[in-house]
C-alpha cells in the first residue's frame, strides 16, 4: 500500500487527515536530511521523461530551474518545511508544482515508495564513502600512535592477567587488523546499496516506456565499467531494506571493535596502568572531584556500541513480519539507520583525535613489561630446545615459578642452581631466556610480536594507508 499524504488523497479523500493523524504519521522531522538526493532523483527522473516525450525541452527546463532554486533554499535554511506534507518528497514536489506548473507532471510514472528507496540508497552510499575515509584516518592514527612509540613493550593479557610481552605498537595493530576487515565489509556492502530502484513504481513498474538504465548511469549507480545497475524486481525494489541491515550489521561490528579499543585505552589511562596519557581537551573532569580527569571519549564509546546494536535489533524487528510489498512500517527505518551512521561515524573521527592528542609512559611500560614472569613460555620453549615434551617443560617451569614464589623473589631472579634444583635440563644458559630483548627478537613468525616483524608490519600498514 503506498503512503499517503494530503497531496495524494485529494481525488480519492474528500478531507485531509486528522492533526493527530498527521503528527503522527509525519517524516519530515527527520527524513528532511535526504532533500539532496531527492532533488538528484527528481532531475534524473525528469531527464529521462523528457527523453520518453513525457516533458517537452521547456518544461524540463523549468523544473529544472525550480528544484535549483528550492535546493539553495534549502542550503540557505530559508526553504519552510511544511509537517502537514508528510515528507521530504511532498513538501519539494508541492513547492516545485506551485512554483513550475509543469512539476505536476514530474510525478509521472514515479511513487513515493521507489522515490525513498532511491533517496536512502543514494544517501547511503555517500555516507559509506566518508565512514570508509573515517575508518581509514583511524587506522592511521592507530599506525601513527604504535610507530612513535615503536620499541614501546608492555605486558599482553589474557583474562585480564599479565600473559607474554608485546610491543605496545603490535597491541594497537590488532585493532588496524580488525578495522581492515570492517573497511572490506564496508566496500562490500557498498556494491548492494549501488542498485537503482527507480522506474519500479508503487509495486508494479509502469506502462510507460522508461529508460531505468539512463536514470541509474545519470545518478551513478553502475558498476566499475560504467554500466548501468538496476534492480530486477519491482515488488522486491520497493520493499527491500536489506542494504540498511547489512549497513547497521557491519556498524554493530565496527562499534564493537571499537568498544574493545575503548576499554583498553580505559584501562591504561588508569592510575593502576598509567600506561598513556590523553590530552586534557580529549577528556573530562569531575563535578565533585577536582583531581579527576576521565577518558570520556572511550567511555561513550564504549556505551555508544549498545544503541548501535539496538539499532540493528530493530530493523531486523521491523522487517521480519511484513508481507510484500511496501508497507507504512518501513517509515521507522530511516531513524535507526540515521543513528546508526551518525553514530559510528561520530565515534571514528573523536577517537582518531584521542588517539592523536594521547602519549605514551614508557618508563611505566617498561617497568610492566619487565616482569619476568612474563617470559615464563620462554623459559619452557629453551627446555623444548633441549630436546624436552612442552607438556613436561610446561610442568617443570611451572615448579621454578612455584620455588621462586616460595623464596619471595621474581621467576627471572632464580639463580642457575635453583633452576637446575627442579629440573637438570636447566643449563647455565637458561637464564638467558629471561632477556627481553632477545626474547622480542625471537618473536619473527609472520603475524608476531617480534621486533623486526613489528617493524615490517608498521611499514606495511604506513604504506597500505597512505
Amino acid at each position: 500500500m503506498s503512503k499517503q499524504s494530503p497531496t495524494s488523497r485529494s481525488g480519492r479523500f474528500t478531507s485531509g487527515p486528522g492533526e493527530d493523524v498527521a503528527r503522527f504519521t509525519e517524516s519530515i522531522s527527520f527524513d528532511w536530511r535526504l532533500w539532496w538526493h531527492d532533488i538528484h532523483g527528481s532531475l534524473a527522473h525528469a531527464a529521462m521523461l523528457e527523453r520518453i516525450g513525457v516533458l517537452t525541452r521547456a518544461e524540463l527546463k523549468a523544473i529544472q530551474g525550480g528544484l535549483g532554486q528550492i535546493a539553495a533554499e534549502i542550503e540557505a535554511g530559508t526553504f519552510k518545511w511544511k509537517p502537514e506534507l508528510e515528507d521530504v518528497h511532498m513538501n519539494i514536489e508541492a513547492e516545485l508544482t506551485k512554483r513550475v506548473p509543469a512539476g505536476a507532471k514530474l510525478h509521472t510514472a514515479r511513487s513515493r515508495n521507489d522515490q525513498v528507496a532511491l533517496d536512502v540508497r543514494m544517501w547511503l552510499r555517500d555516507e559509506i564513502i566518508e565512514f570508509a575515509r573515517e575508518l581509514r584516518d583511524l587506522q592511521r592514527a592507530l599506525v601513527e600512535l604504535g610507530a612513535a612509540n615503536a620499541s614501546v613493550i608492555i605486558p599482553g593479557y589474557t583474562h585480564v592477567q599479565r600473559a607474554q610481552p608485546v610491543y605496545f605498537a603490535h597491541h594497537l595493530l590488532a585493532y588496524v587488523e580488525m578495522l581492515d576487515r570492517d573497511y572490506g565489509r564496508l566496500l562490500d556492502c557498498f556494491n548492494r546499496v549501488n542498485v537503482c530502484p527507480l522506474g519500479s513504481g508503487a509495486i508494479a513498474g509502469s506502462t510507460l516506456p522508461l529508460d531505468r538504465e539512463f536514470v541509474a548511469t545519470e545518478l551513478a549507480f553502475v558498476d566499475a565499467k560504467g554500466r548501468p545497475l538496476v534492480t530486477q524486481n519491482s515488488m522486491d525494489a520497493v520493499s527491500d531494506r536489506d542494504f540498511a541491515i547489512e549497513f547497521c550489521s557491519l556498524a554493530a561490528l565496527v562499534a564493537m571493535h571499537l568498544s574493545r579499543l575503548s576499554e583498553d585505552v580505559i584501562l591504561w589511562a588508569s592510575s593502576e596502568f598509567n600506561f598513556i596519557k590523553i590530552a586534557d581537551a580529549y577528556t573530562t573532569g569531575s563535578s565533585l572531584m577536582p583531581q579527576k580527569k576521565n577518558p570520556d571519549i572511550a567511555e561513550l564509546t564504549r556505551g555508544k556500541s549498545g544503541r548501535v546494536y539496538g539499532n540493528l535489533v530493530a530493523l531486523l524487528t521491523l522487517l521480519k513480519g511484513l508481507p510484500m510489498t511496501y508497507n507504512r512500517d518501513l517509515q521507522e527505518d530511516k531513524e535507526r539507520l540515521f543513528d546508526t551512521v551518525d553514530t559510528v561515524r561520530a565515534c571514528a573521527r573523536l577517537n582518531a583525535a584521542m588517539l592523536r592528542h594521547t602519549s605514551v609512559n614508557a618508563a611505566v611500560c617498561a617497568a610492566a613489561a619487565s616482569d619476568s614472569a612474563l617470559l615464563a613460555t620462554d623459559l619452557a620453549d629453551y627446555l623444548v630446545r633441549q630436546g624436552m615434551p612442552f607438556r613436561h617443560a610446561h610442568h617443570a617451569v611451572g615448579a621454578a615459578v612455584a620455588l621462586a614464589e616460595k623464596l619471595g623473589k621474581p621467576l627471572g631472579d632464580l639463580t642457575a642452581e635453583e633452576l637446575a634444583s627442579v629440573n637438570a635440563a636447566f643449563g647455565a644458559d637458561a637464564k638467558d631466556s629471561f632477556n627481553l630483548g632477545k626474547a622480542m627478537a625471537r618473536r619473527n613468525l609472520t603475524g608476531a610480536p617480534g621486533t623486526k616483524e613489528v617493524a615490517k608490519q608498521l611499514a606495511r600498514w604506513k604504506k597500505a594507508l597512505k
